[in-house]
């Protein structure tokens, strides 16, 4: 009996020591997981500070340490599933694929420290139908704040100076203006405008009218005499832009848009698509290189010159600068596209390429596409303004404008662009047609006849 007693009390110290031994090792997680929070907020403090360092009173927007405290709520909900995850498990492991963490993450909303908000980027080349597409975001409502080609100013007073040919410090420029403008902070933009706002006061905004938060009310203020602003808003009369009121406009809206043709590669944006403030969704549109050429030599026509004087006498030496500079256009634009549609993990689920045509041809159904991949609900605002403007007169398509007969526009360039000039696009951007599915022609008959289609049929995912 004394033997049996023996027996049962070692077996309960057993059980008792298996216990005690679970309780230490999730207290120990626990120690670890709040020591890591701890180191956490230490660094986002320090990274605080640098940055409040650098703001200006312009804004009003939420500080870095609202960020912090959204960073470690995050931090704590991760230990609440751990601790759950530890009560409920029966010593069964098992390795989670970066697909299934980052599921599991999403669904606890650690992607979500913006409260919802998207960060909508749309990437072009020039005379690509930006503008148009463009719209489809400038038109969804309230909700929506959208800037139009805002590094222009960045572009026209760096491409004058000495930094021109060096395209690193400009990407990295870009990107910096792009993240301040998206967190609503309009100072590193200020920098750029000539003459320098006063006040953060200005006249000088290019094609502010083309951005509808930027003409209306609080931030469309009382008209100044003798002030010119030469893009004024068209839908109201306005005074110049107080970009202290347009920052308060941009915090105030759900959804965060802008349009530029400045950024040629997409890696460089990496830090702002990784940045936990943000919900960044790239868009790249793209289109046939052959049109965009057309479109050029008339939307550019004193840049052109040289274009149009080889269409005349049919000859064009490959080696020119022209020709060059044609040939990079077309490998930078393929080499973002190869980027983008190759999902690397800082762009899972975050990019969408589209091309012109096929929006061209199914306007509503591409823009469905586009929304649904963004996150944002489509606005019967957006859906009228499509409707509206996709079919109409000869009289309202000029070069800039935003109302197009879309299918009929897809195809004009067939009939403006000799087979001469076709032919040498098709040399030097070949790899980028055939990645984007466009067909060569072989000859004039060809170019010129509607009937056949110089579109593959193609998806891109």
């Amino acid at each position: 009996h004394d033997q049996h007693t023996d027996e049962t009390l070692e077996i309960q110290l057993q059980h008792q020591d298996s216990r005690m031994k679970t309780k230490y090792a999730i207290v120990f997680i626990c120690i670890v997981a709040l020591v890591i929070i701890e180191k956490e907020s230490n660094i986002i403090s320090r990274v605080s500070d640098k940055l409040i360092q650098r703001q200006t009173p312009q804004q009003t927007q939420r500080t870095p340490l609202d960020y912090s405290n959204e960073r470690q709520n995050g931090s704590l909900t991760v230990l609440k599933m751990l601790l759950s995850k530890l009560s409920s498990m029966k010593g069964n492991y098992s390795a989670l694929s970066e697909e299934q963490e980052e599921d599991e993450l999403n669904d606890l909303g650690m992607y979500s420290y913006s409260g919802g908000r998207k960060h909508i980027l749309l990437l072009a080349a020039t005379r690509t139908g930006s503008s148009f597409v463009g719209e489809f975001f400038n038109q969804h409502g309230e909700n929506m704040f959208y800037l139009f080609e805002p590094l222009w100013h960045v572009e026209r007073m760096l491409t004058t100076g000495t930094e021109t040919n060096n395209s690193t410090v400009l990407a990295g420029i870009y990107r910096d203006v792009l993240q301040g403008l998206f967190l609503c902070d309009f100072s590193p933009l200020e920098k750029f405008i000539f003459p320098l706002p006063q006040d953060h006061v200005t006249p000088a905004l290019f094609r502010r009218e083309s951005s509808l938060s930027l003409c209306e009310e609080p931030v469309c203020g009382p008209v100044i005499k003798d002030v010119f602003e030469r893009y004024h808003c068209k839908t109201r009369r306005c005074g110049p832009l107080n970009l202290t009121l347009a920052s308060e406009s941009c915090l105030s809206k759900q959804h965060h848009a802008i349009k530029t043709v400045r950024v040629r590669q997409l890696d460089t944006l990496q830090p702002l698509v990784e940045d936990p403030r943000l919900d960044v969704r790239v868009i790249q549109l793209v289109r046939d290189p052959r049109a965009i050429l057309a479109s050029r030599m008339v939307a550019f026509s004193s840049k052109y010159r040289t274009w149009k004087a080889w269409a005349q006498d049919g000859q064009v030496p490959e080696d020119d600068e022209e020709v060059m500079r044609l040939k990079g256009n077309c490998d930078q634009i393929r080499m973002s596209a190869e980027m983008g549609l190759s999902q690397p993990h800082w762009l899972r689920s975050r990019y969408m390429l589209v091309r012109y045509e096929d929006i061209a041809r199914y306007p509503m159904q591409k823009a469905e596409e586009m929304y649904r991949f963004t996150g944002i609900p489509f606005s019967p605002q957006a859906r009228k303004w499509i409707l509206r403007n996709t079919q109409t007169t000869q009289e309202a398509s000029g070069i800039y404008s935003t109302q197009k007969n879309s299918s009929e526009q897809a195809e004009k360039w067939r009939f403006s662009i000799p087979f001469t000039l076709a032919q040498v696009v098709q040399r030097v951007c070949g790899p980028t047609m055939k990645l984007f599915g466009y067909r060569f022609v072989d000859d004039e008959r060809m170019l010129t006849n509607k009937s056949i289609s110089l579109l593959e049929e193609k998806l891109f995912y």
